[in-house]
């Protein structure tokens, strides 16, 4: 029954070691079996499996009934101490894991926070016992993430560089131009012809908002100006209120700043001219980023939150700052 010492030896299952040590404190084949509820036959079988695995006999079967020989009390005390460590552990991982699901850490960008952060603190009250909203520049939040410091995130990363990620499309909204109440806009004007009228308000690239806005002037208008930079929307609506400048911003950056906003007009891009055509629109969408297997069905449950909390907020954006309703649109529910 002993193998060559250049066999290749396999571990036992746990399954055999459970049958070991219940074989050997029951004192019987047939009092393991019923301990185990399983059959007689599959008792000795799985013993049988068990010394050729081991390539040692661990019964004496010249005495009745059978007894352990030296290896075999040797396997049940290292068994034992086995299975019982197996056993911590699996309480120790699901102690764990429940502890999680009552801490949710969640990552998202500023104007996501400001806006729609309130409905999701009163949405996930009654789901999670403890919620962390951490919100900055998207670049921040993704490294915060990838080192798990934080269990989902909202985020405008597009979802194809989130490689091993579950990703949901929340809503998307397009961007508009921002200028002084009192501006008066030349007709067909383009955004290059705006910006000798006033200095173009940039958001910092470090930000994905910015450099969204900044590859799209790369493309459309590489000759505009950056003489002044943001990372924050109220610093730079302000200005604009104070006839000090314009701006390409979105509707979720104007109400999170409505003081100003609302002594603002807007344009859409597409009533302005490059070269004789209309500007293409600019868009940036939302995303709830989580890894498989984390969140289970809360985070549909997030996403349900926010396209609800997005389609209320659109009706106020339509009412109080005469934001055109096209250029928000809530996504479907479905995984990218």
């Amino acid at each position: 029954m002993k193998k060559r010492a250049s066999d290749k030896v396999s571990p036992p299952s746990w399954e055999q070691l459970g049958i070991w040590v219940a074989l050997v404190e029951t004192g019987s084949v047939s009092a393991a079996a019923q301990r185990l509820e399983i059959s007689q036959a599959g008792v000795s079988q799985h013993i049988r499996q068990l010394e050729e695995t081991l390539g040692v006999s661990l019964l004496d079967r010249a005495t009745r009934p059978a007894h352990p020989t030296a290896a075999g009390h040797r396997l049940y005390e290292q068994a034992k101490d086995l299975l019982s460590r197996a056993g911590q552990m699996t309480q120790t991982v699901r102690s764990l894991s429940r502890s999680k699901r009552a801490m949710l850490r969640m990552g998202c960008v500023d104007s996501f926070a400001a806006v729609i952060g309130p409905q999701m603190v009163r949405g996930l009250s009654g789901r999670v016992q403890r919620l962390r909203l951490v919100s900055g520049i998207n670049p921040g939040l993704a490294d915060l993430f990838d080192n798990h410091q934080l269990d989902a995130l909202i985020t405008t990363d597009d979802p194809k560089y989130l490689p091993g990620r579950e990703c949901l499309a929340l809503f998307s909204e397009q961007f508009l131009v921002a200028v002084p109440q009192s501006f008066q806009v030349p007709p067909l004007a383009s955004l290059s012809q705006l910006s000798q009228l006033r200095p173009f308000m940039h958001y910092s690239t470090r930000s994905k908002m910015g450099a969204l806005v900044d590859a799209y002037l790369n493309r459309h208008d590489p000759h505009i100006e950056r003489v002044f930079e943001f990372d924050a929307t109220d610093p730079l609506l302000s200005l604009v209120r104070e006839d000090l400048g314009i701006a390409l911003t979105t509707p979720m950056c104007l109400w999170q700043s409505r003081y100003h906003a609302m002594n603002l007009k807007y344009l859409h891009l597409n009533a302005l001219r490059h070269q004789g055509q209309a500007y293409p629109p600019l868009k940036r969408t939302f995303y709830l980023v989580y890894r498989p297997d984390e969140l289970g069905p809360l985070a549909q449950d997030i996403a349900a939150m926010v396209r609800v909390a997005v389609r209320e907020l659109q009706r106020q954006w339509v009412l109080e700052l005469k934001i055109p309703h096209d250029l928000l649109s809530v996504e479907e529910a479905s995984e990218i």
